[in-house]
């Protein structure tokens, strides 16, 4: 029978993942508000120009034309949205770690929110950064349900072991 820290390792890495992830956000919301009250245009011609990129290309010049017209209150906006979604992520990183039903359904549910998208964005083009965010996403996704079917078995059986129907006649 495995032990209760052998069931529980695949939820901690799941949990890891999750506040990375949480992190990263959090890092991009906060350079998001950093960026308030500043010339936006020319930061993203800057990091075009810093990436080698060219800026008369589709995606380089759509990039520096959405930056040239975000006003303060969407930067803000979007900095509150940041927070919002690491905040998730730290509450569903904090429910993993602990073994929390409730966090593996969020965690089923919010992976499985992003496979058709992956999937179409997939199914576009096939790149190995595609790839590897398919893969994982799928995995996490299978393995929260492979966790909730396997505790929903048990929890039956529990059930059925301490309520046993009585039989025909008696």
């Amino acid at each position: 029978m495995k032990s209760e820290h052998e069931r529980t390792k695949g939820l901690k890495i799941i949990a890891l993942f999750e506040a990375c992830k949480g992190v990263l956000v959090l890092f991009t919301g906060l350079a998001l508000f950093s960026l308030m009250h500043q010339d936006i245009q020319s930061i993203a011609e800057q990091l075009v120009g810093h990436l080698h990129l060219n800026p008369a290309k589709n995606i380089p010049k759509i990039f520096i034309a959405a930056a040239g017209n975000l006003a303060n209150g969407q930067l803000s906006f979007f900095a509150f949205l940041a927070l919002l979604y690491s905040a998730i992520r730290f509450v569903e990183a904090y429910g993993l770690w602990f073994a929390q039903r409730w966090s593996e359904w969020l965690a089923l549910l919010s992976g499985g929110v992003y496979l058709p998208i992956e999937l179409f964005e997939l199914a576009k083009g096939f790149t190995w950064l595609k790839i590897v965010f398919v893969s994982i996403n799928l995995l996490v996704v299978l393995y929260m349900a492979l966790m909730l079917m396997r505790k929903e078995k048990m929890r039956q059986t529990i059930k059925s072991m301490s309520n046993p129907s009585k039989k025909k006649g008696q």
